[in-house]
């Protein structure tokens, strides 16, 4: 259902559609449903650019200081079965122990 058909059953929503002016062009983007499109699947990639799936193993490529953990996670610590997120720029795997969250600019994907 397009976004602007969705919130039409309520009242509020239906009074800021009434005032709303939308080019043509606009209104059957929207209608079209682009706007809240999820099939923008941005792939993950590591700092030299090579896709980034789940499960795979990644090389730590700086010394990173972990927040909230007083650790440091040491360049060329390996990070395997790794997790991707919402995120594109970030990955989550388990350093030391602890599950934390990685940029993927800091990593590069191992063979």
């Amino acid at each position: 259902m397009a976004p602007a058909k969705r919130l039409s059953v309520e009242g509020w929503a239906q009074d800021l559609l009434d005032m709303l002016y939308l080019e043509d062009d606009v209104l059957k983007w929207a209608e079209s449903g682009a706007a809240d499109s999820d099939d923008d699947d941005v792939p993950t990639l590591d700092s030299n650019g090579v896709v980034l799936q789940a499960g795979d193993t990644v090389v730590i490529i700086k010394d990173l200081d972990v927040k909230g953990a007083n650790m440091t996670a040491k360049r060329g610590t390996a990070v395997r079965n790794i997790s991707l997120t919402s995120n594109p720029e970030q990955i989550e795997g388990r350093v030391s122990g602890q599950r934390i969250v990685l940029l993927t600019c800091f990593v590069k994907k191992s063979n």
